[in-house]
């Protein structure tokens, strides 16, 4: 991509690499995964609580219901 009227080149790097990375629908898939597992993993490591849908409702696991 070229640059925009008023935009400098480490701008118009930057904004090229987003626009590259947010193409990659499965390198984001990914990265949710992740997240997400990594912040249900410290709920339960903190003794916390969460919340999940299970047969269309929310229902609240507590931490030794927790599966990884």
């Amino acid at each position: 991509m070229g640059m925009y009227r008023g935009e400098d080149a480490m701008t118009a790097h930057y904004r090229d690499h987003i626009v590259e990375t947010l193409a990659d629908k499965e390198k984001i898939t990914a990265a949710v995964v992740s997240a997400v597992r990594e912040a249900v993993l410290r709920h339960k490591q903190a003794g916390n609580p969460i919340v999940v849908m299970k047969d269309g409702k929310m229902v609240w696991l507590q931490p030794d219901e927790i599966e990884l």
